[in-house]
This record gives structure tokens, C-alpha cells and sequence, in this order.
């Protein structure tokens, strides 16, 4: 399949080398365009207190992107909630974990993890049942993420914290693409809003996860390229597969280790994809621990390092100026040598 141009609705990578579409540009010569279809939009305080859900009266907080970590962390503190110590952070994976040192103390909270998607992280939800768990989250009315907790009959309770909100797409011509790539159900609405005819327009369309499958399929939008699969667990895989004319395999739709079809939990199961491992604390996590521990290390060394040098610099200037001044300059003694000579001279009378 000859394809030169596509549109990908997502902004662009920080570093286009690094990312997964590299290969496309560098062996294919593909002319690729990034641009986000939604713009996502956080709920003020005064909104969000309409709900009259209180965040410190959870045990437990659910996060599924990085969206949802930073509104939850703006709006307690626009709203002056104190999160005690004591919260459980759970995430979809280990980067979106990760995620949380840009708000808390990394080493000093219960945080957990699964292993990549959504679904892998039902199993070690399961071991807390008796949390009360708050979901952050967009205001969609119901996702895949929100299925799969109430298939599982978890008590939780839906926190609308940002909304997307689809942006002008007139400028671009959507035949001038050979393929045109999608990731989520707002990206799919975007799409209609801007270009209602776009089911009558012959497009390529990919799209990633079967939630934006869905979404199209609701819409009447043909689905070419269909990710992720067994072949082809990235979008950029499966644009190369498709120029290479390879046929298009089974949709993964993933399941938690250990959780049946009826969402019963058992030991030892596998998902679609394989074998998931064990999903764990980010205690466990010894590198990473050590290596966070040498780099605040670091940083305490440079900032004394600072202290130290701002300290010689003004005693430089004092001596200085007495020189100037002809008189003898004043030195302070360290608080713990003043101690000792107070205490030296209470003994002695």
C-alpha cells in the first residue's frame, strides 16, 4: 500500500527520533502531521463543589492517565483539601505511577501499580475491597474503565474532575491523508463534529483500543487499520504492517491475570497478550528507590554546596570593608562553639 501522508490525533513527540513513528519516517518516507483533536479542560472549584464530594474522606484514589492525576492534585488544593498520608494511589501502570513524584513523596506513600492496562489493574484492586475508592476522570458518561469496575462490583465513586472539548479541524483536508489515525471515542466525536459527512468521504481510518472501535462503528465510519493485535500492539506497527500489505489479525482486547470472562479471580491465568506479571508496590522497585535516594543525595549536597559558598562570599566582603573601614571586623561564632563557652562559664562561676 503506498501511503505518503497521514494524520495522527496526537500532539507531536518531544523527540520525533525517540518515538515509535521514527521508523515510518526514516524507511517509508511518510510525511507524518500531529495534531490533537480535543483540548482537555479541567472543572473550576466552584463547579467541582456541586458534586459535594469531599477528596479526604476517600481511602484510596484510582488513576488512569496523567490528566487525571494533575486535576485531582489542582483542585485539592484550589478547594484546601488536606490528603492525608494515609491515601492509596492506585495506576493503570508503572510511568503513570511515576507520575505522582510530581506531587508527592514518592517513597512515603502506598502506591501500586498494574501492569499496562486498565484491566490488569482489577486484580490488585480486588485485594482492597475494603477501600473506598475514588475515580477521577472525564465527563464521560461511561468508558471501558467504568465498565470493567462495575462488572467487578466495586464501590466506587465517579469524580468528574476535566471535560474534553473537540477543536477546529477545518484546516486540514482530509483527503489530502492517506491515513488517519484515532485513539479515543472524543477523538472520533471530534471527527464527526468538524466533518459530519466523513462516513461518505472513503477515508483510512486507524484507530487504537476497542472503546475508539466501538466509537466508529456507532458512528457508521469504516475501521481499516485496527490496533492494538497480536501482530501489531502499537499503532506505528500496524501503519507498517499495512504498507507492507500484511492482513489484518485479531483485536487484542486484554484481561487481567487471573480475572475469567465472568470476572471471577483465579491463580495462574494468562491474558490474550501472554502472561502478565505480577503487579506490585512500587516499594519493590529497589533500582529505582536507590537511584532516587542518590539523586535527592545530590541535590542536598549542591544546595549546601550554595550555602556554604554565599556564606565565604559575604565574609569576604566584611573583612573587606573593615580593611577599607581600618577596623577589626566582627566574627560570629557557630551557635553550638557560643554553647559551649556559655556552659564553660557557668561552671567555672
Amino acid at each position: 500500500m503506498k501511503v505518503k501522508k497521514i494524520l495522527i490525533s496526537q500532539p507531536a513527540p518531544a523527540d520525533l527520533e525517540k518515538s515509535p513513528y521514527k521508523n515510518l519516517v526514516n524507511q517509508y518516507g511518510v510525511d507524518i502531521t500531529f495534531f490533537k483533536f480535543f483540548e482537555v479542560v479541567g472543572l473550576t472549584a466552584s463547579e467541582f463543589r456541586k458534586s459535594r464530594i469531599h477528596l479526604s474522606e476517600y481511602t484510596a484514589i484510582i488513576f488512569n492517565s496523567k490528566n487525571s492525576i494533575d486535576h485531582f492534585f489542582r483542585l485539592a488544593k484550589e478547594l484546601r483539601e488536606v490528603i492525608p498520608d494515609t491515601m492509596k494511589y492506585f495506576c493503570t501502570s508503572e510511568a503513570i505511577a511515576l507520575y505522582l513524584q510530581n506531587y508527592i513523596q514518592y517513597r512515603k506513600r502506598k502506591i501500586f501499580f498494574g501492569a499496562q492496562y486498565f484491566a490488569d489493574l482489577i486484580e490488585v484492586l480486588s485485594k482492597h475491597r475494603e477501600e473506598k475508592f475514588l475515580f477521577p476522570c472525564s465527563d464521560e458518561k461511561q468508558t471501558e474503565y467504568t465498565k470493567l469496575l462495575d462488572k467487578n462490583k466495586f464501590k466506587y465513586t465517579k469524580a468528574t474532575m476535566y471535560t474534553s472539548v473537540p477543536r477546529d479541524l477545518k484546516e486540514f483536508n482530509l483527503k489530502d491523508y492517506d491515513v488517519i489515525c484515532l485513539f479515543s471515542p472524543i477523538g472520533v466525536r471530534s471527527l464527526l463534529k468538524n466533518f459530519p459527512n466523513v462516513a461518505e468521504m472513503n477515508l483510512t481510518i486507524a484507530a487504537f483500543g476497542t472503546s475508539t472501535h466501538a466509537a466508529l462503528k456507532a458512528a457508521g465510519i469504516k475501521l481499516t487499520i485496527a490496533a492494538p493485535t497480536k501482530t501489531s500492539p502499537s499503532m506505528a506497527m500496524a501503519i507498517e504492517n499495512y504498507i507492507n500489505g500484511k492482513g489484518q489479525d485479531d483485536v487484542v482486547i486484554s484481561r487481567p491475570s487471573g480475572i475469567k470472562k465472568d470476572g471471577h479471580t483465579t491463580r495462574g491465568a494468562s491474558t490474550t497478550s501472554g502472561t502478565v506479571k505480577k503487579t506490585k508496590s512500587v516499594f519493590a522497585n529497589k533500582a529505582k528507590y536507590k537511584q532516587l535516594q542518590e539523586e535527592r543525595k545530590a541535590q542536598a549536597a549542591a544546595r549546601r554546596a550554595e550555602r556554604q559558598a554565599a556564606k565565604a562570599a559575604k565574609e569576604a566582603e566584611a573583612l573587606a570593608a573593615a580593611a577599607v573601614a581600618g577596623t577589626t571586623p566582627t566574627v560570629t561564632a557557630p551557635k553550638s562553639t557560643a554553647k559551649t563557652v556559655a556552659k564553660s562559664s557557668t561552671k567555672s562561676e
